[in-house]
């Protein structure tokens, strides 16, 4: 399977601002509002349609699987915490400062544990179903971004992963400034979203 980054850690030492993804009423909005009025019209879901997504509580764990080259692999998975920066901050990372203005750095942590399914013998894609919204909206890939900042590991060099094993993946995303709530989303391939949300004080 290609991996979404693998081309990143080939990018230049500044990180560039995948605008193109960030909320202008684009599809991946529609995992808000839009999916909840589905699930109401949609009152009894058949049996053997898996159920999947919903808002989670801080520190709960969501489970999900995910299609890996050895075959399909059950994870639990649990948003631990999100570190929002500064304007100063994201101004420096993006290539043109421009891009930043009234925009901070949000830099998500997600724990994934190997729950089930074959071992790993080379990158997983686990990571690939995460995004961070605020406010309701999706932010801006942070491209370049350090995946192997204090805290996160760089899921390119995890290799080999056991059951049993859990591993922190970082994703980092660029949302205004004056954003009251960050919200990590993790969804399986096709299925809807698990939402942990961060409320953010006033600056």
């Amino acid at each position: 399977m290609p991996h979404r980054k693998t081309a990143l850690r080939l990018a230049a030492p500044v990180a560039a601002l995948a605008l193109a993804l960030t909320a202008c009423g684009g599809g991946d909005d529609d995992t808000g509002t839009d999916a909840k009025s589905g699930a109401t019209a949609d009152t009894s879901p058949s049996p053997s349609q898996p159920v999947s997504g919903g808002d989670m509580t801080q520190g709960e764990s969501a489970t999900g699987k995910v299609a890996e080259e050895p075959g399909e692999v059950t994870y639990d998975v649990v948003a631990q915490k999100v570190e929002v920066g500064t304007e100063a901050e994201a101004a420096k990372a993006v290539a043109d400062a421009a891009d930043a203005k009234g925009k901070v750095l949000a830099t998500a942590h997600l724990e994934y544990t190997h729950k089930a399914g074959p071992a790993l013998t080379e990158n997983s894609d686990v990571h690939d179903g995460t995004t961070v919204f605020a406010d309701g909206q999706r932010g801006g890939v942070l491209i370049g971004a350090a995946e192997d900042a204090p805290g996160c590991e760089d899921p390119y060099d995890v290799e080999s992963w056991k059951q049993g094993e859990s591993h922190v993946f970082c994703e980092t995303y660029v949302i205004p400034a004056d954003a009251t709530s960050v919200e990590v989303h993790w969804s399986e391939e096709d299925g809807e979203p698990y939402v942990w949300k961060f409320p953010q004080k006033q600056r």
